[in-house]
């Protein structure tokens, strides 16, 4: 996030990131209503502190921004000067770990850009970080992430490989994947100078960075497996096969409550394919109706001015996610707290869109949106309620 402290100027994302930034953007776009900025008047009550909005470009890798940026706040939240951390060294670092996964599964696995907000902690604990400024990953002459080529390139070298035309594997498929990835991302140094001293990616992640990848927890809900259990993550883009924290409904939005009011941002993972989410708006929320439902003129003032909400429950989430209209869009950060105008309560997040909605890179989400469409949740294990986890 996808993206701390802004000014209070603000008040005056198939599975995460496998779909196409801008042509996300642009359907979402699509839907929104002119007025709404002037409808909306939001209050912040809490906002944290959060490094700059970033653009994930042409790429899926909304993961890793906002699980970056995460760690980012983190690292202000514990006094520390903050780094700009090279979301793409993380998505290339999975590239090479889902590669392996992809070959051991005969290619029945979920390729592409996306991944899950846990890939961005097992990346940091197994490969270290890198700065921004020593490895951005654009390699070819762009000012922005755009993996299209690279991806079907990677692809189609795999399922070369699955084939076993040779009838044995040869030891050499994961250096050749590996020198692709190096043509357009640029090549991984193993030592480099950062502020006049030289590190390698896990030096600068134990000794700059300064973070331990095992005080992050993953949660999710799916309510029809075992509360306060480990389950499986059943999500396409989790390639890993990583389990999760499950909890009940209200847990979600109680967890982040508490996390915000102790000065923890929350990594959430979401579906954002609603047409009451309005990236344009910077809006998002559950109407009383469904949109298939409503009449033309409420679809035209769908962000005019707040709305009453549907009640959500259990049943109705578990029901949107087996019947994937939920499904796990995109990744963001969640930074801060604010009322509307007539008190109701929204999550203000960060993308890594760029600045291009009315909000500069922030939007507005009520809390039975995130109680209804939330895949997962990457928070600090100190933010999560005792009641709701014990360590």
């Amino acid at each position: 996030m996808r993206n701390k402290l802004m000014t209070l100027a603000l008040a005056s994302f198939i599975t995460v990131g496998a779909v196409a930034q801008d042509d996300l953007i642009e359907s979402l776009n699509s839907n929104h209503s002119v007025a709404a900025k002037e409808g909306f008047q939001f209050k912040p009550i809490i906002m944290l502190e959060s490094t700059s909005v970033k653009n994930q470009g042409s790429s899926g890798t909304c993961w890793s921004y906002s699980g970056n940026s995460f760690l980012e706040s983190e690292m202000i939240r514990e006094g520390k000067e903050p780094v700009d951390i090279s979301e793409i060294y993380t998505a290339r670092c999975v590239y090479i770990e889902k590669a392996k996964n992809y070959v051991r599964m005969h290619g029945s696995l979920n390729w592409g850009d996306g991944g899950a907000l846990h890939d961005v902690t097992n990346i940091y604990k197994k490969y270290g970080a890198l700065p921004q400024e020593v490895y951005s990953g654009l390699n070819y002459g762009t000012d922005y992430n755009k993996f299209g080529e690279m991806q079907a390139a990677l692809k189609g070298m795999l399922d070369g490989i699955v084939q076993n035309k040779n009838g044995k594997l040869t030891p050499n498929w994961i250096d050749a994947f590996t020198a692709v990835l190096d043509s357009y991302l640029g090549q991984v140094p193993e030592e480099f100078e950062y502020k006049g001293k030289t590190y390698t990616p896990k030096s600068f992640a134990k000794e700059v960075v300064g973070l331990d990848a095992n005080d992050y927890l993953e949660l999710t809900c799916i309510p029809d497996e075992p509360a306060y259990t480990n389950v499986f993550l059943s999500v396409p883009d989790n390639w890993s096969f990583d389990y999760a924290y499950n909890v009940k409904m209200d847990d979600l939005t109680a967890t982040i409550d508490n996390a915000l009011e102790e000065g923890y941002t929350v990594g959430w993972a979401t579906d954002v394919s609603e047409k009451s989410f309005s990236w344009k708006n910077g809006v998002a929320f559950v109407p009383e109706r469904e949109y298939s439902e409503m009449t033309p003129k409420e679809r035209a003032t769908l962000f005019s001015a707040p709305k009453p909400e549907r009640e959500i429950t259990p049943k109705m989430r578990q029901e949107a996610f087996d019947n994937y209209t939920t499904t796990d869009d995109h990744g963001m950060q969640i930074v801060g707290l604010a009322k509307d105008q007539n008190g109701k309560e929204y999550y203000i997040v960060k993308n890594s869109w760029g600045e291009s909605n009315d909000y500069k890179g922030y939007l507005y989400v009520t809390k039975d949106y995130v109680k209804f469409k939330t895949t997962a949740l990457l928070v600090n294990k100190d933010a999560i309620p005792k009641k709701i986890y014990k360590s």
